[in-house]
């Protein structure tokens, strides 16, 4: 024996799925905000080679 079919479509439902599914939640992106701010407060070390003599080695080797 079968089961009887329906006689119109099933309704759509949300299933499983809550309803902000594929949205990210205020306080994830405060943390994201947060971190990121973070991110661009780090300064990067100065440029300066200082006197660590890279050039003078490779210019004695020739």
């Amino acid at each position: 024996m079968s089961a009887p079919t329906p006689d119109g479509p099933q309704p759509e439902g949300r299933g499983l799925q809550p309803p902000a599914f594929g949205q990210p939640s205020p306080a994830l992106i405060a943390r994201a905000d947060r971190g990121y701010a973070r991110f661009l407060a780090v300064q990067a070390p100065a440029a300066d080679p200082g006197d660590h003599a890279q050039d003078a080695d490779a210019a004695g080797a020739r």
